[in-house]
This record gives C-alpha cells, sequence and structure tokens, in this order.
C-alpha cells in the first residue's frame, strides 16, 4: 500500500512539473516590436496615436469595436475602458492569449474579447468602429467589407490610408509622437446615387464616389449641377444655386432644410429604389 501511495504521489509531482513546463511559455510569453506574423509583422500603436485614434472615432459605451489584427490586445482594451463593448481578431494564438490576460488584469475582461483567427475571414458586419494598423494593400482588400457596414462606422487608420479613390474624412498628426503619429479617419457613407424625387415635380439625380456627391438639380425641364455635395455617414450636404441643402438619408427617403434667401423643409424620395 505504501508502495502504490509513492507511485501515486511522483506521478502527480511529474504530471504537476510538464504542466507547469507547458504553461509557462505562454505565461511569460513577450512579443517583439517586428515580430514576423501571418500576413504583417507586428508593430505596436503608440499610446498617443491609440488615443487620437479613439478620440477622431468618438467611441462611446454604445458602440461596438472591432480591431482586425489586434496584437497585444491594447487597443481593445483601450476602447473598453471607455466602456465600449470591442472584439480583437489575432492570428498569433499566444497574442489573443496574452491580450485575454491584459484585459483580465485591467478589469474589463467582460467587455474586452479577443479570438484566433483570420482577420480577412472575420465577421465585421456588427461593428461601428473599428480603429486598424494594416499595410495598404490589407485596407483594400477589406474595403468591400468595410463599404457594407452600417453607415456613420468609423474606420480609424494608424498611417495608412484605405486608397482606392475612397480620401479620408480627417487626417490627425500625433504630437510629441516619433513614429506611427498619424490617425486616419474614414466614415463608411450612406448610399445615396440615384433618382430622388422632391415635391412639384423637383428631381435630385445623383451620382457617388464614395462619400463625395455628383449631379444635378432639375425643375422644369431645367438642370442645374450641385456643388460641393458630401456625405458623411448617413448626413448629406450640398449647393444649388447659393442654397444649401443638408439632410439625412434614411434607406429610401432624404429629409432636411434649406438655407438661402428663404430657409424651408424639404423630401425627397428614391425612385426605384
Amino acid at each position: 500500500m505504501k508502495i502504490g501511495y509513492r507511485a501515486l504521489l511522483i506521478a502527480c509531482l511529474l504530471l504537476t512539473t510538464r504542466l507547469a513546463a507547458a504553461q509557462a511559455p505562454t505565461e511569460s510569453y513577450k512579443p517583439v516590436a517586428g515580430q514576423p506574423g501571418k500576413d504583417v509583422v507586428w508593430i505596436p500603436t503608440p499610446d498617443i496615436t491609440l488615443e487620437q485614434m479613439l478620440d477622431m472615432a468618438q467611441v462611446t459605451p454604445s458602440d461596438y469595436v472591432i480591431d482586425l489584427g489586434s496584437g497585444d490586445g491594447r487597443m481593445v482594451i483601450a476602447a473598453a475602458k471607455r466602456g465600449a463593448r470591442a472584439h480583437g481578431v489575432e492570428f498569433n494564438p499566444d497574442l489573443v492569449a496574452l491580450s485575454q490576460r491584459a484585459a483580465a488584469a485591467a478589469g474589463v475582461a467582460d467587455k474586452a474579447t479577443f479570438s484566433q483567427g483570420d482577420m480577412f475571414e472575420a465577421d465585421i458586419s456588427k461593428a461601428t468602429v473599428m480603429p486598424l494598423f494594416l499595410l495598404p494593400n490589407h485596407l483594400s482588400r477589406l474595403a468591400p467589407q468595410f463599404l457594407k457596414l452600417k453607415p456613420g462606422t468609423r474606420i480609424v487608420s494608424n498611417t495608412y490610408e484605405i486608397g482606392g479613390g475612397w480620401e479620408p474624412d480627417e487626417t490627425v498628426r500625433t504630437t510629441p509622437c516619433n513614429s506611427w503619429c498619424i490617425a486616419v479617419l474614414y466614415v463608411v457613407p450612406a448610399q445615396a446615387a440615384g433618382a430622388w424625387q422632391l415635391a412639384d415635380g423637383e428631381w435630385l439625380n445623383l451620382e457617388q464616389h464614395y462619400q463625395k456627391v455628383f449631379g444635378t438639380y432639375q425643375i422644369d425641364n431645367v438642370a442645374v449641377p450641385i456643388e460641393n455635395g458630401r456625405l458623411r455617414g448617413e448626413e448629406i450636404s450640398f449647393t444649388v444655386n447659393s442654397v444649401v441643402y443638408t439632410g439625412r438619408i434614411s434607406g429610401s427617403a432624404m429629409t432636411g432644410v434649406a438655407k438661402g434667401r428663404i430657409s424651408r423643409e424639404w423630401r425627397a424620395e428614391l425612385a426605384n429604389p
């Protein structure tokens, strides 16, 4: 009986030692800036740029923040500290585990979550904010998915632009900062292209290139070009003959106010939505 007990004790000690040895590398894992990853090398976003990016996105507790290639989780954790629900997708399982421990240590594990996966296969459909640090070719590859997000969703990129003709809505350089100091904001635009009918036989015939809007205001078979047409999420603005139109797009309807010599409310319905 004593021999069996000693053997059992030794076996338990050996198992405990092996488990500790197996866990030690993960628990002590420390990423190194510049280390290779699946798609990019890992470089942490400087804290000052990180906070600027979240400021530009105007993150609130009502937001759902998704970070693709979330690295050590600092962006996700910072968003969670602002009250938002935040999720990071990271291919490196050691970085995922590190991020989860950091979220727990920061007391935001209930709001900051992480999953191991490929950023190009991630479901981002529920995001309202996406702070990203990716290369231009990755951003351009993801652009079609970005444009399917709810109008008004804010995408903030560290340094790199999406490209392809989609111009930033805002660019800010953080100071003091030595490297990776630029935050670039994009607001996903609503769909404005099409023929919109106003009252009394008036029409807006609109074309769209990302957040820029072009076209004509037509009345009594006379078409006047619109100027300074622009979208910011669902908000639209343009000028016709020095009259400034501002409004909001909601599905197949636009409503707003026109201000010129006289101010008036206006409404337009999309023909054949």
